[in-house]
């Protein structure tokens, strides 16, 4: 059995902080530490910094501070290549982090670090990092952090969290468990029984369902490990609840699979919580007992688990298999909404790792990914909301042409709110989810359908397949409802609509990753049809302003409508007449190479993967067999975007965003085009012209694709109309936030008007 971790973290943490070097060490960053603890302000501003490497950045959950104090702090592992020093880093710098220009991997040069004591401990300090630039260039390969790292600098936290969510287990903490002893019993009368007893007999049991992990941690609250599991196990009598409590979750949690027998001694019984989610069995005649669930914690009383191995378990213990309800594609479309079913499909498409906030203004985020599969049975795929089910390490390593299997997950589908929408799949709290190289001896592989599957991948030519295989880009899904009214039934937040003045902010405030959608009141006054080899690499802000001047120059030297439509533009009268008088004029128009949907590559699978994840929290060398980026991969939708011009109603400030045709020729079923056939204009702009597609012919492609009669049209039909228009916004690292108009809604569509 794997040892548990280190009962000594003060110990730990002090002799890694206090750590002075010999006299004439070569290492630079210990002498800025060591000259920053022995100044007077312990302070120090360094001179002509050399830049280092960031090794690590690792999140932990703050001490109680005033209210607009971080709830999370960071520390940051430097190295210069002599040693590696962590670091804290000064919670003013946290937005470094939070938008991805501090991350593992990248050279920062230190303006100015302090040296920070700890006033309740004796001999206790750590460097801070105070000014930070981010410097150009990559430098040498650092060595990969030590095992068993220390516990977080400040504070009394014993463990890191993962870096963007609180779902997942991160760390050396989170340990694998082999049991060593064996004992048998049963559940025997445990609900009937259990009200007259101090302490409880035995039980052995087998985990038929397992939840995500679920972090409770506050700055206000001292507990070093508050985490919480819920697992359903059953024996031959029914199925019952059980909670894996605080430092037991590392030590168990990966250990606990699904189809895992248990041996539990020392347990508690608690009346069970009635607002958990509850899952839907496999077997429908189980009976469930939901009055008490079985607590498991490292005291009061402290609880002993066992690991049964599977070769060990005989039949006469009368535990039950697990047993679960595949459901093919074609059986999809008859499902009501919110039905519990398990899938399992070839993967065709896999979305980048994106983010949703959980509270508005909180910093704790949900964090999601968008994934097609098929298998055989219709030619439309699953589509599937994967949020992460606390396991990272199949997670972050989906991608197509893999066997993927969905457990627990839930039919979404709303016929009232809009018939023509596409329905989909989404996780619950106790979905798990497998990729190939995760199936082996999983109980599914035993199911009928699996096997159907299985049978039908291999009458499949798997080059046709990969003709069809997409990775990342902007992803529209779900389509808004078709009725503004149920938009805003829809939402959480007290105020829908945003003033377009708003829209800066709303980009501001955004996290890496973070996804949102908000709601613009406006007027379609401008549309330019632009070619995607104008998609920007890492285009300064002057570049863009430049290019935006160049736009606007060109708007003043056309002449004539045919012109204008020759040259991919489209303005409206009321635009002509306002656009220099504007008092503010916001351009969010460009897209980025992360924006594009990409042919996948099962070569080059690795950094496709690396790309459309998130920023590890410890630096990972990026593999040397590759000098390839993200534009040299093929799109795998349209040649071209469009740039659309939205003037607010008072006429007094504008907002430039893009729209993204979506369509892919070789998978039409990719993109739900159907979604959009209610917005005639960006019906028509969702079309590939024949323009785009002839282009490819002609060698390089043009800076500007001609409007089509179509779009003029539609646009016309709105001209001078208010309208409201629904945008996606994501950031994407850095200064990189790309806004997508999603949809238009008339305000003068049946009861809008009165909705307002």
């Amino acid at each position: 059995s794997s040892s548990p971790p280190s009962a000594r973290p003060d110990e730990e943490r002090r002799e890694e902080a206090l750590v002075v070097p010999a006299s004439g060490s070569a290492s630079w960053l210990q002498r800025v530490f060591e000259e920053a603890r022995g100044d007077s302000q312990l302070s120090v501003v360094t001179a002509e910094p050399p830049p280092v490497t960031v090794v690590a950045v690792e999140r932990y959950l703050a001490e109680a501070q005033p209210a607009a104090a971080a709830q999370y702090w960071y520390d940051v592992t430097l190295a210069d290549g002599s040693c590696q020093e962590r670091c804290y880093l000064a919670p003013r710098l946290n937005g470094l982090v939070q938008r991805a220009h501090l991350r593992a991997g990248v050279r920062v040069r230190l303006r100015r670090c302090s040296y920070r004591y700890e006033e309740k401990r004796l001999n206790y300090g750590f460097p801070c990092l105070e000014e930070l630039e981010v410097a150009c260039g990559a430098g040498p390969t650092p060595a990969a952090p030590p095992r068993g790292r220390p516990p977080p600098l400040r504070g009394d936290k014993k463990h890191y969290l993962p870096l963007w969510n609180n779902e997942d287990p991160y760390g050396d903490v989170w340990v694998h468990f082999t049991p060593e002893n064996l004992n048998l019993t049963s559940l025997g009368q445990l609900e009937m029984t259990w009200r007259s007893k101090f302490h409880y007999d035995p039980l052995l049991v087998r985990v038929l369902h397992k939840s995500r992990l679920r972090y409770y941690g506050k700055p206000e609250k001292k507990m070093d490990m508050p985490y919480q599991a819920y697992f359903e196990v059953a024996d031959g009598s029914g199925m019952m609840s059980m909670v894996l409590w605080n430092s037991l979750c590392p030590e168990w949690y990966n250990s606990m699979k699904v189809g895992t027998v248990l041996l539990l001694e020392q347990y508690a019984v608690k009346t069970s919580y009635p607002f958990k989610t509850k899952p839907t069995p496999g077997d429908s005649q189980m009976k469930r007992f939901a009055t008490i669930e079985i607590s498991l914690n490292v005291r009061d009383p402290p609880t002993k688990i066992t690991i049964i191995p599977e070769e060990m378990v005989k039949p006469e213990w009368g535990l039950p298999e697990v047993k679960y309800r595949f459901i093919t594609r074609s059986e999809l479309d008859g499902l009501p909404n919110n039905h519990s079913c398990d899938v399992i499909g070839l993967v065709t498409f896999v979305g980048r790792a994106e983010r949703a906030r959980k509270k508005e203004h909180g910093e704790d985020f949900w964090l999601y990914r968008w994934v097609h599969a098929v298998d055989g049975t219709s030619d439309q795929p699953f589509i599937l909301e994967l949020f992460a089910t606390s396991q990272p390490e199949v997670f972050e390593h989906i991608h197509p042409m893999t066997y993927l299997v969905c457990t627990q997950m839930r039919v979404v589908r709303d016929l009232t709110e809009n018939p023509s929408s596409a329905i989909y799949l989404t996780t619950s709290n106790e979905s798990q989810i497998f990729i190939t190289g995760w199936h082996r001896g999983q109980p599914y592989t035993k199911d009928t359908k699996v096997r159907n599957f299985i049978q039908w991948t291999k009458t499949q030519n798997e080059v046709d397949q990969m003709e069809k295989a997409v990775i990342g880009g902007y992803y529209p899904f779900p389509r808004p409802p078709n009725n503004f009214l149920k938009y805003c039934k829809n939402n959480k937040v007290e105020s829908v609509l945003k003033a377009i003045g708003e829209t800066g902010k709303e980009i501001e405030d955004l996290h890496y990753r973070e996804h949102k959608r908000i709601a613009v009141q406006g007027i379609i006054s401008a549309i330019k049809c632009i070619s995607c080899s104008n998609v920007a690499e890492e285009t300064s802000e002057v570049e863009l302003s430049q290019v935006q001047c160049l736009g606007l120059i060109l708007y003043d030297i056309l002449e004539t409508e045919e012109t204008e439509r020759a040259c991919g533009l489209w303005q409206s009268d009321l635009w002509a007449q306002v656009k220099d008088k504007l008092m503010k004029y916001l351009h969010h128009s460009t897209i980025f190479p992360e924006s594009i949907p990409r042919k996948f590559d099962y070569v080059h699978r690795d950094l496709l993967m690396q790309q459309y994840n998130l920023h590890a929290a410890v630096h990972q060398p990026k593999e040397t067999r590759t000098h390839r980026n993200i534009s040299d991969f093929e799109s795998a939708s349209g040649l071209g975007y469009y740039e659309v011009t939205v003037l607010g109603i008072n006429h007094d400030v504008a907002i430039d965003v893009a729209f993204l045709p979506l369509f892919c020729p070789d998978d039409p079923h990719l993109f739900q085009l159907e979604d959009v056939q209610n917005d005639t204009l960006l019906s028509c702009m969702s079309c590939i012209p024949a323009s785009q597609q002839s282009a490819t012919s002609n060698g390089r492609l043009p800076d500007m694709f001609p409007l089509s009669d179509e779009i003029v049209k539609a646009a016309m039909d709105l001209d001078g109309k208010h309208v409201v228009c629904i945008l996606d916004i994501c950031h994407l690292g850095d200064d990189k936030v790309e806004v997508f108009l999603s949809k238009i809604y008339r305000t003068v569509d049946p009861d809008v008007l009165d909705a307002m």
